[in-house]
């Protein structure tokens, strides 16, 4: 029997995976079906003490140190063949990071002072937290706004955020950014990634980092780069604070998690984890190649869910996150990859922790049958590309018509529409992190990509983008004026459709990233927001329209439109032309007619307020105006987009003349 740091080094057991505290001692259990022998390293100031745990039961290595406590750094040595033509690639000489995880100390670190090689090493951590009255916000789906938002880059250059404070959970957190969310009205925020992530060797080799971090290692612990670790607060606490904090002001916080590869890359990539611990069981390899790996993510590799240990750690990492970290949903990158030949999506719908939150699909990989969109179960939401390339070529490039509008409008149902689905499974954009911002999207015809350092290969190069007659800034009003009238009609449309809007952070700002459409490297002001420059009008008009859908329930339907007569007595749905007439096959199929309106049935729940009338949305892409002939009855407007006060009520009778490139939402006062 070994003793390690003054205490024997029992034989513990297999569960829970991962180094578990007991107030007493810790019991470290590691999966390897492949593996010989399995060392543990423990890191006690320069010192390095090992000793090969124990027991090895149902393939799973394990043993107790008594004496061990939170803060113990430890890896792992794991024995075994190095026969990448079998699938094998074990190294005695690296020391492994526990895929379980907790904490990592700060980014890759000497092993032993005496050894310049580098290592991530975990932490035992103590999971008492004082949460108090937390309690998840559980806002229902027909009424959440999505806000994307990079933990650093929100906070990092905002005047009302402490210094110590700015890029980190704390400062996202912070009072001056809370102010910010519930000004706009937002009700959770989706964080890019916050797994601990890796910079690839070729960014840092160039000077940059992996920004986003959709590069992960540890699927259960908080990158330290985003901490303030103020007072000596850990890592954990921190993430558990910010948490905490969103939550006592109504916010739930969404996670983007990368499950589908890790930060080993592809066969020429570094050990640090699971492919010095098992890689034939955690990576899909090619049946013709085990020494190479499949690559369904573009990345490297491929994370086997189809073994039921890696499942499993997927599905622990998940619930740690809810039960844990008190997060409230997640959004799984590249989710085609996570399906395919795997039991993912039916462990997640049986699941009695994860059928509680919030889960989001980015539907497709770069595998075969990679494109899965409309394809995810009940209690999913998908981000819908087709919303956002619909809407963009109908505003902006007219390769859209009419009749795609009006699908992505009514929620893109003949994607959606079964298995009991409702619009909500529809997450609609305009724009994300991958992609322009909305400022771009109208000040750039083509990608400027070149500070990637990639000679502008990169990003996508067909973005249904329209820089309104000059390349990048321009001081023609002319100009100008059209980028305003087209960003706020862009915004509207997206807060008038069925679905679940998701707004990218900063585009309320009207924020540039000067026509680089792939900014995963740019860690700088490039990618930061900008707060000495915001718009403070198109602060308020995305703050109004927010406000304005919140109020409007038949914009946030539970169930999909038919056009038949319901409880309120009228069709749920009308499409009218301009004319004043309903929408004919002929009028769907016009590449030339530019405007349609939609009416929509009082909600029969809404006693009062604005639910109990009808609703009308009158929509002009034209660049002159354009009279509508609106339903008989007083109509009083809600919103015209392109007005400088656009939420203004006036009253209309008849006829309501629509401003070139403008949304107008209008409302029936009395028949």
């Amino acid at each position: 029997m070994e003793r390690l740091i003054g205490g024997p080094m029992l034989s513990g057991r297999p569960w829970p995976l991962g180094a578990t505290w007991d107030g007493a001692g810790v019991n470290f259990a590691l999966f390897s079906a492949h593996a010989e022998r399995v060392e543990l390293c423990l890191f006690v100031g320069d010192e390095l003490q090992t000793a090969f745990l124990p027991e090895r039961t149902d393939q799973v290595w394990h043993g107790y140190l008594a004496g061990a406590s939170p803060g113990l750094r430890y890896a792992y040595r794991v024995y075994g063949p190095f026969s990448p033509e079998h699938g094998h690639r074990f190294d005695a000489s690296c020391f492994l990071l526990d895929p379980y995880a907790r904490e990592v100390a700060d980014g890759l670190l000497p092993s032993t002072a005496s050894d310049a090689r580098l290592c991530a090493k975990a932490c035992v951590t103590d999971d008492e937290f004082a949460w108090g009255s937390d309690a998840p916000p559980a806002v229902p789906w027909t009424d959440t706004v999505l806000y994307e938002v990079h933990v650093k880059g929100v906070s990092r250059q905002h005047p009302g955020v402490p210094e110590a404070l700015r890029g980190t959970y704390a400062g996202l957190a912070s009072p001056a950014m809370i102010e910010h969310f519930r000004r706009l009205g937002v009700s959770a925020l989706n964080l890019l990634p916050v797994h601990f992530f890796l910079d690839e060797q070729r960014l840092l080799d160039a000077g940059r980092v992996n920004y986003w971090g959709y590069n992960s290692l540890a699927f259960f612990a908080p990158a330290a780069r985003y901490a303030a670790k103020v007072g000596g607060q850990s890592v954990c606490n921190e993430f558990k604070t910010m948490v905490r904090s969103l939550h006592a002001a109504g916010l739930e916080v969404i996670l983007d998690v990368v499950f589908n590869h890790t930060a080993e890359t592809d066969a020429y990539g570094p050990t640090l984890s699971f492919r010095g611990i098992d890689n034939l069981s955690y990576y899909r390899l090619p049946p013709s190649d085990l020494a190479a790996y499949e690559n369904f993510s573009g990345c490297g590799n491929t994370l086997n869910l189809a073994h039921p240990r890696v499942l499993q750690l997927v599905m622990d990492a998940l619930r740690y996150w809810v039960e844990v970290m008190h997060v409230d949903g997640f959004r799984f990158d590249l989710a085609a990859a996570l399906t395919r030949d795997s039991a993912f999506l039916a462990a997640v719908r049986q699941d009695p922790v994860l059928q509680r939150v919030k889960l989001i699909a980015e539907p497709w990989d770069v595998g075969p049958d990679g494109y899965r969109l409309g394809r995810f179960l009940p209690g999913w939401s998908e981000w819908n590309d087709r919303f956002r390339d619909d809407v963009r070529a109908f505003w902006l490039t007219g390769e859209a018509g009419v009749g795609q509008l009006a699908q992505r409008l009514a929620g893109s149902s003949e994607l959606f529409r079964f298995a009991g689905r409702a619009p909500q499974a529809s997450m609609n954009y305009i724009c994300s992190h991958d992609g322009y911002t909305l400022r771009d999207l109208l000040s750039f015809q083509a990608k400027h990509n070149e500070l990637n350092g990639e000679d502008n290969r990169d990003g996508h190069a067909h973005n249904f983008s329209w820089n309104c007659g000059a390349e990048g800034d321009s001081q023609d009003q002319v100009v100008v004026e059209r980028r305003r009238r087209l960003q706020r009609a862009l915004l509207a449309t997206l807060m008038v459709a069925q679905g679940v809007p998701m707004l990218q952070s900063g585009d309320e700002l009207g924020r540039t990233q000067a026509g680089n459409n792939n900014a995963y490297c740019q860690d700088n002001p490039l990618t930061w927001l900008d707060w000495s420059t915001a718009d403070s009008d198109l602060i308020e008009y995305v703050a109004g329209l927010i406000d304005l859908r919140r109020r409007l329930p038949q914009l946030r339907r539970h169930h999909w439109l038919t056009g038949e007569t319901g409880a309120a007595g009228q069709p749920d749905v009308v499409w009218w032309h301009p004319a004043g007439r309903p929408m004919r096959v002929t009028d769907w199929q016009s590449r030339k007619l530019a405007s349609l309106a939609v009416q929509l049935a009082p909600e029969p729940a809404s006693a009062d307020g604005l639910g109990a009338h009808t609703l009308l949305c009158l929509i002009n892409r034209d660049e002159i105006p354009v009279s509508f002939i609106v339903p008989e009855g007083v109509w009083r407007q809600l919103c015209e987009s392109s007005a400088r006060q656009p939420f203004v009520s006036v009253q209309r009778v008849k006829t309501s003349v629509v401003p070139a490139r403008s949304v107008q939402i209008l409302t029936l006062e009395h028949a």
